[in-house]
């Protein structure tokens, strides 16, 4: 009996070591981590812009039809001067018909009168009314010749084709739009500014552009300072001038802005990714510092002003410490990393 007890006193003691060598042989948690250093911070103020064609020229028809054919594309590049558009024009070629048969008639009954008036056999008042006839004729006949060349819809101006309005089939209203042409050879960022920061604004202001979906910077132009506010967002619109030429840039991309004034200097700053930076149940903020034997601690900071991403922090921190960016989830004081 005495033998069992001891044997099963050394094999539960045999276990307990195991635990404690699997405890004390626990793999590091993997981290992401960043080293602490002075990053350039120009003081700008960054805001959300929408892309905007320079000029919008709405197309329509100046007499009502149905459409016969529409031989563009939509984000077709046009010419000044191109057919982009018919309606059906059967009755206007009927009526130019008509009118160039009672020119003719006109004209014809002119050079007969004309004999008589010279001879002294035709009284001034008709011939007169002879004369009238035939001018009467003649508008009535280039009336009907422009409203067969108005059943062709041309290009205005040259640009891309941004969206067609109607389809073939359909029938068209006067002045109602067929497409919009776009000029984008130079494109406008339009961009809401609060009231209280529009003084800061002029049209020389410097600006950077990033234009995300395209994945590319820009330097901003001239702008236009709106000067009147909305009126539930107290908010006014400035539009930046962008060079276009290779037409990647199209209306509606969404814009990252930046203004910096002309007198502001640049200053080094620390920054870290917003999401590095963790609170306390008493509120104090704190972020994990990596120590030499790569166990992590909680250090306690203070943070600035946040731009993008990326918050400053004014104190707390020393050149050279290295921060935990991604994996902070699972640390606890104290906790082996490795990154």
């Amino acid at each position: 009996m005495k033998k069992s007890i001891l044997t099963l006193s050394i094999l539960l003691l045999i276990c307990c070591c195991s635990d404690n060598n699997k405890q004390k042989l626990k793999a590091p948690t993997r981290v992401k981590t960043v080293m602490v250093s002075h990053n350039s911070v120009e003081n700008q103020q960054t805001y959300v812009g929408i892309i905007e064609e320079r000029e919008g020229t709405a197309v329509s028809f100046t007499s009502m039809g149905i459409v016969k054919r529409i031989p563009i594309n939509e984000g077709q590049f046009v010419s000044k001067g191109q057919v982009i558009a018919e309606i059906d024009d059967t009755q206007a070629r009927n009526l130019l018909n008509g009118a160039k048969a009672q020119m003719e008639q006109a004209n014809d009954a002119f050079k007969r009168y004309k004999m008589l008036y010279e001879n002294g056999s035709l009284p001034e008042v008709q011939w007169v009314e002879i004369q009238s006839k035939v001018a009467q004729a003649k508008a009535q006949f280039d009336v009907a010749q422009k409203n067969l060349a108005d059943c062709q819809l041309i290009a205005p101006v040259s640009g891309f084709i941004g969206r067609k309005q109607i389809g073939v089939g359909e029938t068209v209203l006067p002045s109602q739009a067929v497409v919009n042409i776009l000029d984008i050879n130079t494109v406008k960022v339009k961009v809401s500014v609060p009231e209280a920061e529009i003084s800061r604004i002029n049209p020389q202001t410097p600006s950077s552009i990033r234009v995300d979906a395209i994945e590319h910077s820009y330097q901003g132009g001239r702008i236009e300072k709106g000067i009147q506010a909305d009126a539930l967002t107290h908010t006014y619109d400035i539009r930046i001038h962008v060079e276009n030429s290779d037409h990647k840039l199209l209306p509606g991309m969404v814009a990252s802005v930046s203004f910096l004034s002309s007198s502001a200097q640049p200053s080094e700053q620390i920054t870290l990714p917003i999401t590095s930076v963790q609170k306390k149940a008493d509120g104090s903020l704190f972020v994990w510092t990596i120590d030499k034997d790569s166990t992590v601690h909680r250090t306690t900071v203070h943070i600035g002003y946040t731009q993008g991403n990326h918050i400053s922090v004014t104190s707390g921190l020393q050149l050279g410490q290295r921060v935990v960016t991604e994996g902070y989830q699972k640390l606890s004081e104290g906790t082996k990393v490795i990154f």
